[in-house]
């Protein structure tokens, strides 16, 4: 058998190169001349020798790359991503590995950052938010080619998991309650929120056009943002979706329409016609209500956890649930709601109990 050996100089994460050797089957002796043989090995010779090695831009800290990236691609993520990878910079990674330069962040230096961000009491979650925007800020890096170092989440101890803080939900009879005393349109604002699950800022994008009588349903398209009240494109692409009206909510969506100036294709607007801030909302109107009440503060996010925790106690499956709140993968779903006790399995425990004090007679 005929075969070529070369030596290839490849291109190293940590930007240094290594000598391989290559080896290329031929053919056969018998049906390869020694002639035809180097003749078909010349290819790959000419790409080594013609290969010309650019070696990856060395010598940048991780605070002067940081740099470029916010000029290149921070500017075109969603402004409730920037806000956050900025705050993870501003807070822990720029004071803590800035000056470090990029070769030198590998695994061995996001394990001690880790153990830094830990021995802060931040959890476990905080944690790995902060790394993913690391990671993801050295993914760009190599992407251009620059020299600098790696790490896998998976080869990271991270800190334990600390006792969950079970998620504020108001309970059907707090929704009541807020909805008979709540003024227009937060009342409709709330109801759909209550009813429906949507996330507030999707409530406050939604269109007139959206409501559709006929079908019964409520097209969910696009989300406000809370910091600057632009309008956007919703969380994912599983947040996009129809979602069944009930005829309680259609009936009140019906009379809050004759009220509504048609001035803009918003549903909902203030008195200048633009989108409401979610943040003045729950400051303005939703906390001070809820003192009125006597209900325990909860903020918009409340109704939504109260909204998947009825339904999945009310015997929906995880499923349904997971698709009425347009979560884009059913691990979320169950890892905020699993606390939730549903009929099928209070039945359940009720009727073993019930066997166990039979024979207990």
């Amino acid at each position: 058998m005929r075969c070529g050996v070369y030596r290839e100089d490849v291109l190293q994460s940590n930007g240094t190169f290594k000598r391989i050797q290559r080896r290329v089957v031929l053919g056969s002796v018998s049906g390869l001349s020694e002639r035809a043989a180097w003749k078909q090995f010349q290819p790959y010779l000419n790409r080594v020798n013609d290969a010309v090695k650019v070696a990856p831009k060395t010598g940048m800290t991780l605070e002067q790359f940081v740099k470029e990236w916010r000029v290149s691609v921070a500017v075109n993520l969603k402004g409730s991503t920037t806000r956050a990878a900025e705050s993870h910079l501003r807070a822990h990674i720029i004071p803590k590995l800035g000056r470090l330069p990029l070769t030198e962040i590998n695994t061995k230096t996001a394990q001690s950052f880790v153990a830094y961000l830990a021995t802060g009491g931040r959890s476990k979650k905080t944690v790995e938010n902060v790394l993913l925007t690391l990671s993801s800020i050295l993914r760009t890096a190599r992407s251009w080619d620059y020299a600098c170092g790696n790490f896998s989440l998976a080869d990271i101890t991270m800190p334990r998991e600390g006792v969950k803080k079970e998620q504020r939900h108001f309970t059907d009879e707090e929704i009541g309650k807020i909805l008979s005393a709540a003024p227009e349109p937060f009342g409709t604002i709330i109801a759909v929120t209550a009813v429906l699950g949507l996330r507030i800022g999707e409530v406050l994008a939604l269109r007139v056009g959206d409501i559709d009588f006929t079908r019964k349903i409520i097209r969910v398209r696009q989300s406000v943002d809370a910091a600057t009240r632009n309008v956007q494109a919703v969380k994912s692409p599983a947040s996009s979706a129809d979602v069944p009206m009930p005829s309680q909510l259609a009936a009140r969506l019906r009379v809050y329409l004759r009220t509504h100036e048609g001035k803009t294709d918003l549903l909902f607007v203030n008195r200048r016609g633009r989108p409401f801030s979610a943040n003045k909302l729950r400051e303005k109107q939703l906390h001070p209500l809820l003192v009125k009440l006597g209900i325990p503060r909860g903020g918009f996010h409340a109704a939504r956890h109260g909204a998947t925790s009825a339904l999945l106690a009310d015997g929906a499956t995880p499923a349904v649930v997971q698709k009425q709140l347009r979560h884009s993968d059913p691990r979320i779903t169950l890892g905020i709601y699993g606390h939730v006790i549903g009929n099928q399995q209070r039945d359940a425990v009720e009727n073993r109990s019930a066997r166990i004090e039979q024979f207990a007679v």
